[in-house]
């Protein structure tokens, strides 16, 4: 990390499961992340969003506490507790106070072993994940990242929303539900990540106490990421006055040894605020739009190199020639030897913003163990960060950017396309 700044990470076990932990006492606040694969990854065509209301419902009541008992039970503790179906993943979680980690232990531990799945809970989540869904709909954003994925990836879960639409919402039976927190929430092909205010003894009680209730096995792996099917440009008539535009490409696996250098790049190309060259290009120059970005979006153990923007109907053509020029010109010439430093600087002295509470610890932590970092990655990152040279940026955007080759999804009412 930064020069003088250092995140001591201690390894944790406890009946076969461990976790990562950042210990600190500095605030009576203990934050426990965990993980397993999975996810909307493993529902069929059909059920999207089945994973998505199982998580939501596993906090609306468990065991003899009903969804307002429950409720109440977490906010007389001041405990957050939290699930979230992802698309490759399902997460869990919670935040409270040191004296109150029995309490929340309790509530976690009921919710993944005795969820109710009250009908009137049912109805209540259903309806408004419904709501969520056809509103996201009723967007140019929406319909552009619909269309993008669909597209992109039109057999595989991928290509599916995570959340669900509308219809197949609606239409999912409570055994489906059910179904889902069977195959997801288990003993094993867990990943456990902890800071704060708990030392090591403390955790490996608390690892038994929270899981060691859980069904033995672990969730099945998700199907592999199929190729990014280049599809060109796609376009969703809306009446809107703009368009919003999706375009994205393939990009290189979370474990490309280019990784890092991927990044400072896209830092310089679309990811440095108005310091990128796209921003600087689409909006300061040309006040096409006001705001263009682009970077790495993992999923299945892959990252896409996607990004967007939104501009008036009229301008669209234009916008996308020039985000596809200064694609051209980072493939062909990559970036100076000034944007390289600037990049590198400001990811190493900005790394200290991401552990400034330990709920931000826990989740760093959890997803450097989902994407298989080694214990010292980040004690590493600033010198593997220096020691990248403009050449192998250079080599990296001419390997990995195909100006060509963007895939382009349009919700809107773009001119001449």
């Amino acid at each position: 990390m930064a020069e003088g700044f250092t995140l001591p990470i201690q390894v944790i076990e406890s009946d076969g499961i461990s976790a990562w932990l950042t210990e600190d006492h500095s605030v009576p606040v203990v934050s426990l992340a965990w993980s397993w694969q999975g996810g909307a990854g493993l529902e069929k065509a059909g059920e999207e969003g089945t994973t998505a209301l199982m998580a939501s419902l596993l906090t609306e009541g468990a065991g003899d506490l009903r969804a307002r008992e429950f409720a109440d039970a977490l906010r007389d503790d001041a405990i957050s507790l939290s699930f979230d179906s992802q698309r490759d993943g399902f997460e869990g979680g919670f935040r409270a106070l040191r004296d109150a980690v029995p309490a929340a232990l309790r509530l976690a531990r009921l919710a993944m072993t005795a969820p109710r799945f009250d009908a009137d809970a049912l109805q209540r989540v259903r309806a408004r994940a419904v709501a969520g869904a056809r509103q996201v709909m009723e967007t140019p954003g929406g319909q552009a990242r619909r269309a993008f994925w669909a597209t992109a990836f039109p057999d595989h879960p991928a290509g599916r929303p995570t959340g669900g639409t509308a219809e197949s919402l609606a239409a999912i039976p409570e055994a489906a539900i059910r179904a889902a927190h069977a195959r997801q929430i288990r003993r094993d092909g867990l990943l456990v990540a902890v800071a704060g205010a708990i030392n090591p003894a403390e955790l490996r009680a608390l690892l038994t106490t929270l899981f060691a209730a859980l069904p033995p096995g672990a969730p099945e792996a998700p199907p592999a990421l199929p190729p990014f099917i280049d599809f060109g440009s796609r376009v969703v008539p809306m009446p809107f006055p703009q368009s919003t535009i999706l375009f994205g490409q393939p990009g290189l696996a979370v474990q490309d040894p280019d990784w890092e250098a991927a990044q400072v790049m896209l830092r310089v190309l679309g990811g440095g605020g108005f310091s990128s060259r796209l921003m600087q290009a689409v909006r300061v120059q040309r006040g096409l739009t006001y705001g263009i970005s682009a970077g790495l979006d993992v999923l299945y153990g892959q990252a896409l190199i996607t990004g967007g923007l939104a501009t008036q109907n009229a301008k669209v053509a234009e916008a996308l020639t020039v985000t596809t020029a200064e694609w051209r010109r980072m493939a062909e010439d990559g970036p100076t030897e000034a944007e390289r430093a600037d990049a590198i600087a400001y990811l190493r002295g900005s790394l200290p913003l991401q552990f400034t509470d330990s709920r931000r610890i826990a989740g760093t932590l959890l997803s450097l163990r989902r994407n298989n970092r080694p214990l010292d990655w980040l004690a590493a990152r600033p010198a593997r960060l220096a020691a990248i040279s403009r050449d192998r940026l250079a080599a990296v955007a001419s390997r990995l950017l195909k100006p060509d080759g963007l895939s382009v999804a349009i919700a809107g009412q773009p001119a001449g396309l």
